[in-house]
């Protein structure tokens, strides 16, 4: 049976209802799932989906669930899609006014309350379905009917009752099964509820990306005796809460692409050549990141991360490639790089829901935390930063960032290792500096599967000891698309942009020429723990210099998880 016949079934007794062709409501229903956000409950873990936009509205759970910035874990793929009631038609993405069942699912919703969508606003009336599915949908439909035919202000059809009678009786046993179901999720939920977190709870996970890559071009900067390389990046990661409202993550990795891989000097010479999931333990499995978070309220989470912090472990990067196994090829396009200021070590922050559609961030950390000399530890070290975002919602289908970075480092040093050598020291002076960063982001779902998503900032390095200074801009565009060729979790993506580049200042010299990063890839879902993601980024000008040799890498990245 067809989910149309769905549509046909219930329209039967709705088009007789007065109103049935009006114009759409203009409330539109929020898009569930955030792309950065991957731990759940329990160690379940939501799938990342490319334009999703977070959601506007939190229980503590699903907040601390949010906040997850950079996790690369994945523990299992909820495969299963629940239905969501929708406010309007207008809120399904694939149902428009020329639809012959526009009306009828009109009705539905706005005089009945009872239509349902998937998760993602489309309501999918051409796809297969089974009478149990059948009666999950007609079964809110006629309990609402029920009460409402009970009521004496509310008149229906007498046709319309016999419909009722007549689908109630077809659907007899599918609907008392469903009903039955309802009962008792509802009695383990109250269960659950009742008695959860008496103990802790922890769940082991794991990653292990292996790439295999290669480079081109890059004599100048480098020498350009770039050698296809086999290497790997593995992590593993345990997640514990012991009240509910917390999370406990420790986490282990080690790699082994050695010697700063392609940005050496004997290869580009260029951080703009840096791999998103490179590392260079040399095999050597250590402690890579530490943090707990507790949520206070129904919307304030606190984060502590001693080990493994940067201001993106708690201000949310906003870009749908921000992740070393499923995201963007290289360091640079994964995320904005004033997110990067600073190459902290531990810190700490929070993160406030203040209104259904505005978030406030706030984020501290900095280098040798855990070293009590001059010069070290949290509040005292010659290497810190703050910084605060506001995330605003202004449509389910748009998320935007404004964030404002304020650090300090001895040597007057941004540390990114995304851009120019140049703008990376701010002009290489190497003195004390108060650094200003100011970020902007956005993604925007064009359409259900097409995702628009763009960052730009700017970095102000003041150095203390003169009246010189240095400003950096960098930029990104990308367009995403997800779900090509009607494969759930594949991902075509192309991404342009500008590594930072030091354009302006006093007493230190700016970039000659103008670089630019062109990307693409496509992530390939092999199975629900298994990617395959082939793809390139190509440098324009690298060290934003003309006289240098344009480089290019080339990678094909395996991804399991577990």
């Amino acid at each position: 049976m067809r989910a149309k016949y769905f549509l046909w079934g219930i329209s039967i007794f709705l088009l007789a209802a007065p109103g049935a062709w009006a114009e759409p409501s203009e409330r539109l229903r929020a898009i569930p799932g955030d792309q950065d956000k991957r731990i759940v409950d329990r160690g379940k873990t939501g799938r990342t989906q490319e334009g999703a936009i977070a959601p506007g509205h939190y229980r503590v759970g699903d907040l601390l669930e949010q906040i997850e910035q950079y996790n690369p874990v994945n523990l299992s793929l909820q495969e299963p899609e629940p239905l969501e009631r929708v406010n309007s038609v207008a809120g399904l993405s694939d149902v428009g006014p020329r639809d012959w069942a526009y009306g009828a699912l009109q009705q539905l919703a706005d005089r009945y309350g009872c239509l349902l969508a998937y998760g993602d606003g489309t309501y999918r009336g051409n796809r297969a379905m089974t009478r149990y599915e059948f009666a999950a949908n007609l079964n809110p439909c006629l309990e609402v009917l029920e009460r409402l035919a009970l009521q004496s202000s509310f008149e229906i059809d007498s046709g319309d009752l016999q419909t009722i009678a007549r689908l109630q009786q077809d659907f007899t046993s599918e609907i008392t099964a469903a009903r039955a179901k309802a009962d008792l999720l509802e009695s383990r939920v109250a269960q659950l509820e009742a008695n959860q977190f008496t103990r802790s709870i922890s769940v082991l996970g794991g990653e292990v990306i292996l790439g295999l890559s290669g480079a081109f071009g890059g004599d100048p900067p480098g020498r350009g005796n770039g050698q296809a390389a086999l290497h790997h990046f593995t992590r593993l990661q345990t997640v514990s809460t012991f009240t509910g409202r917390d999370r406990l993550r420790v986490e282990l990795a080690t790699g082994n692409l050695q010697n700063r891989g392609f940005a050496n000097r004997d290869v580009s010479a260029t951080d703009m050549s840096l791999l998103s999931f490179q590392a260079g333990a040399n095999n050597i499995i250590g402690l890579s990141k530490l943090e707990y978070r507790f949520a206070l309220g129904d919307r304030l989470v606190l984060t502590f991360r001693p080990v493994g912090f940067s201001l993106s472990s708690i201000l949310t990067a906003n870009s749908p490639y921000f992740d070393a196994g499923r995201g963007a090829l290289s360091r640079f396009a994964e995320a904005n790089p004033v997110f990067k200021i600073g190459r902290l070590d531990g810190g700490l922050g929070f993160d406030w829901l203040v209104a259904d559609k505005v978030r406030l961030q706030f984020a501290y950390g900095a280098r040798n935390t855990n070293d009590a000399i001059p010069g070290s530890g949290l509040f005292a070290s010659d290497h810190s930063a703050l910084g605060v975002q506001v995330l605003l919602k202004p449509s389910s289908r748009a998320l935007a960032g404004v964030t404002y970075i304020n650090a300090y480092d001895k040597d007057g040093r941004l540390d990114t290792f995304t851009g120019s050598f140049n703008a990376d020291t701010s002009g290489r002076r190497g003195t004390p500096a108060q650094i200003h960063g100011i970020s902007g982001t956005l993604q925007w779902r064009i359409a259900n599967n097409l995702t628009f998503s763009s960052w730009g900032g700017a970095i102000y390095t003041d150095f203390i000891d003169s009246d010189d200074s240095a400003l950096s801009t960098t930029y990104l565009f990308s367009l995403g698309y997800s779900n090509p060729f009607d494969r759930r979790g594949d991902l075509a993506a192309v991404i342009f942009g500008q590594p930072p580049k030091l354009v302006s200042g006093d007493g230190v010299a700016e970039d000659p020429n103008s670089g630019f990063h062109i990307e693409a890839l496509y992530r390939f879902r092999a199975s629900a723990k298994l990617s395959i993601t082939p793809g390139f980024f190509y440098i324009i000008n690298p060290e934003h210099n003309a006289d240098n040799d344009n480089v290019f890498v080339g990678t094909v990245r395996s991804t399991l998880r577990f």
